[in-house]
């Protein structure tokens, strides 16, 4: 069969923020790059429409399809761009309602039957690997469709639901075992980056906008934050690849696109096994590759060794989630790092020219004007800290902050079921205590003028995101100026594009 797998454009929801989305995020789709491969390996024919890699519109993305004329087309969504999977299944339909569509993702696995829009013929719930393969199979027989677990589809006008797929599993090493024993993705061929055009990925950085690709060394993260849909989408438990197929797969990357040096790595917690993380650089050393990568961890997961030893490897940013420096409300989201933590792994970072990330997070439960002042004071005395992001918390579906607000509980209120608005910027969805949504746009806006007015993160902003972006940086930052200066009464309300 001819499978084409479809990534719709998405950086257009953000406005003018998607000059910085669209600079810094034309991340490839790696997980249809995956399912890509292992369709292939099954014999099939694959290929791959990156809409926001090439900017196309819907129509533009509905006449590729046609013109590669597929078998069968799958699309995968996230909860904020669902409204575009919607859109260009849709349309799809309406230019040739012969061809069958596939829907997958988070979304699909959290909302199940309830997101089996008409113009989608079968969607697909957790992890695909197996069952898309299985699926294919079936499907290109005609035969029934029931004994394939972990899908939804239509029989005789009726929606059937087959469950859950099996679950690829690993028992997490104990202290001291050798990690290598058990690596269930490594089953799994590379993703299929020759299907993708990789010299349109770039990421922007401190040492400049390089060419990148991510990859992933393991998937799961053991926590459960009350912002994260952990239960829902079954990543509480966590699986790994063997360091000796991640570093395979590096020199694959080097050896057929050599531009691409710069390896992002997608794993929620990077240092969650040291061991594993430092047996990677191991390898990376002894082949003598020269690479820079990064990643996210928690704060308390990293030390001193451990951050000397991955700076001479090659990372270069690390980021952390702080979310906010209020006690209580740390309690409540459920995030089990201390404090001070944060501190000494910027220092840490500092020390090894390692750039450090902190994540923040405005509108969780508790949240008041006092607590976003108090956190915003701590990261405009934090001289060390070169980027910080601040975002609204979004109540994404499966998530236990999903249940406050739409329960109303712990200050929590839904104010829009609509997903296209679950943007995290310029868009508050939320009432929490006495914030409105537009307090919260604000409050956003206020928070970036007060970071990035800093004169010491000037240079780090125009490294990463470009003249324009510096720019539009220092816009904000007059504008705030000026509205102080003539003591205007008016909400600062700048456009939501706008870093």
């Amino acid at each position: 069969m001819k499978v084409a797998l479809l990534y719709p454009r998405w950086t257009g929801e953000y406005g003018l923020f998607g000059h910085f989305a669209k600079r810094n995020s034309t991340w490839p789709p790696l997980s249809l790059a995956l399912l890509a491969s292992i369709v292939e390996k099954n014999g099939h024919e694959v290929v791959i429409v990156d809409g926001e890699a090439d900017g196309l519109s819907t129509e533009k993305m509905v006449s590729r399809v046609l013109e590669i004329k597929p078998d069968i087309v799958g699309l995968s969504c996230y909860s904020p761009f669902f409204h575009l999977n919607e859109d260009l299944g849709k349309a799809m339909k309406e230019a040739d309602s012969t061809i069958p569509i596939m829907v997958g993702g988070p979304h699909i696995t959290i909302m199940r039957e309830e997101a089996f829009r008409p113009q989608f013929d079968f969607a697909f719930v957790q992890e695909a690997e197996d069952s898309l393969v299985q699926f294919l199979e079936t499907y290109e027989k005609g035969a029934d469709l029931s004994d394939v677990k972990g899908i939804i589809f239509r029989k005789d006008g009726e929606v059937v639901s087959t469950g859950n797929p099996e679950p690829l599993t690993m028992a997490p090493p104990t202290k001291g075992s050798n990690v290598g024993q058990h690596h269930p993705l490594d089953q799994f061929p590379f993703p299929a980056r020759h299907l993708l055009d990789m010299s349109k990925y770039r990421l922007g950085t401190m040492h400049g906008r390089k060419h990148f690709t991510s990859i992933q060394t393991m998937r799961g993260c053991p926590w459960t934050c009350i912002f994260c849909a952990s239960e829902a989408l079954n990543t509480t438990r966590v699986i790994m690849r063997s360091p000796e197929s991640i570093v395979d797969e590096i020199k694959q990357v080097l050896s057929d696109t050599p531009n691409t040096t710069h390896f992002y790595i997608v794993d929620d917690v990077m240092t969650l096994w040291k061991q594993h993380i430092i047996k990677i650089c191991d390898l990376i050393n002894e082949a003598g590759l020269k690479i820079t990568f990064e990643g996210s961890t928690r704060a308390n997961l990293v030390d001193d060794e451990l951050i000397a030893y991955l700076s001479k490897t090659g990372l270069i940013r690390l980021s952390f989630g702080l979310e906010t420096t209020d006690p209580d409300m740390r309690t409540t989201m459920q995030k089990k790092v201390p404090l001070e933590a944060y501190a000494a792994a910027n220092k840490i970072c500092n020390k090894y020219g390692v750039e450090a990330l902190n994540s923040m997070m405005i509108g969780l439960p508790g949240e008041t004007r006092e607590t976003i002042k108090s956190t915003l004071k701590w990261l405009r005395n934090a001289r060390e800290v070169k980027q910080a992001n601040f975002a609204i918390a979004i109540p994404y579906p499966g998530t236990v902050f999903n249940e406050m607000a739409v329960e109303g509980t712990h200050g929590v209120e839904l104010m829009s079921k609509d997903f296209s608005e679950y943007l995290r910027y310029g868009s508050a969805v939320t009432k929490v205590g006495e914030l409105t949504p537009d307090d919260l746009i604000d409050l956003q806006n206020e928070g970036f003028v007060s970071i990035y007015s800093a004169p010491w993160r000037w240079i780090p902003t125009w490294r990463k995101h470009g003249v324009v972006g510096l720019i539009l940086t220092m816009s904000r930052v007059v504008r705030l100026w000026r509205r102080r200066l003539f003591h205007r009464s008016k909400p600062f309300r700048i456009h939501p594009g706008m870093p």
